[in-house]
């Protein structure tokens, strides 16, 4: 039981999930925590049981929510911890509720340059953190100086950028450890030119990705020297469907949700998808994807 405190948030519990994930599947948090604000959220995991399972969700892309859903607390950063200031001329301090898009405009509209790259991805501040997420050639833990930790306790601690091993698609640091913020360290630039290059990103996104369906954005990482979506299309997967979830026509990296997907079927066409690449290719595909609850 956690200690009685006054909190600011929300607690619901049984909470569905689907509509809080981009692909719009999911079952139920056990409890889902909506916190007021960063100060409310550190007390609240400080009131809690040093064992409690926590997990953290953003805007829900690059995640799968299975249909039986997540035991113990969900944490929903959305619209929350959403702080974002200019430190010094070159250093900017993001809470991870921050939508990766709302970063890349403030950074051009300040004519902070290296940032640009964050509007392709549909995700938090949290989410890119957490994935090192990328998008035209851009990563993000490029341009991070430090981050701003919570631990299980509720102890806030900060810690550089060399305390985590960062690679493609991955950051691995301290378990029990979730990011609160970071402080990003970018160059002076000129201000239009850079709103100029987030334009010409954002249309390069809408030619080529289903931008207006439920997706997750990349479900797979690119193996070394190919593209997944290259070797998921001269397996003549685009438009293979399992139930309600098809391999796009526009990208064949996306699964769509037809209206009617599951989570089981999303991740039955997932496990199609790499055993064809593996049979035809000998290559096997890693999920970029983020699985996590439990079957129905």
């Amino acid at each position: 039981m956690m200690a009685e405190i006054a909190l600011k948030g929300t607690l619901l519990n049984n909470e569905p999930l689907a509509k809080y994930t981009s692909w719009r599947v999911g079952g139920p948090a056990q409890q889902m925590y909506i916190p007021d604000d960063k100060a409310d959220l550190i007390e609240f995991i400080a009131s809690l049981p040093e064992d409690q399972s926590l997990f953290w969700i953003g805007l829900g892309s690059n995640l799968l929510v299975r249909d039986g859903g997540i035991r113990g607390i969900v944490i929903n950063t959305r619209g929350r911890l959403k702080d974002m200031r200019l430190i010094d001329s070159e250093r900017v301090y993001v809470e991870a509720g921050v939508p990766c898009a709302h970063v890349a405009r403030f950074c051009s509209d300040l004519g902070l340059t290296g940032a640009e790259f964050l509007a392709g991805i549909p995700g938090t501040m949290g989410g890119a953190l957490k994935m090192n997420a990328g998008a035209f050639g851009g990563e993000t833990w490029s341009i991070v100086d430090r981050v701003e930790m919570i631990n299980q306790s509720g102890e806030v601690i900060l810690r550089g950028k060399q305390e985590f091993d960062v690679a493609y698609r991955s950051v691995k640091g301290l378990d029990n450890e979730w990011f609160l913020s970071a402080q990003l360290t970018l160059k002076k630039g000129d201000s239009e030119a850079s709103q100029q290059h987030i334009k010409a990103l954002l249309e390069k996104r809408n030619t080529s990705q289903p931008t207006n369906k439920p997706t997750c954005g990349s479900v797979f990482k690119n193996p070394p020297g190919d593209y997944a979506a290259r070797l998921i299309e001269a397996c003549g997967l685009k438009g293979f469907a399992v139930g309600g979830a098809v391999v796009s026509e526009k990208h064949a990296n996306f699964i769509e949700n037809r209206g009617s997907a599951t989570a089981a079927d999303i991740e039955t066409l997932i496990e199609h998808i790499q055993t064809q690449v593996r049979t035809q290719f000998g290559i096997s595909l890693q999920t970029e994807v983020c699985r996590v609850g439990e079957k129905a």
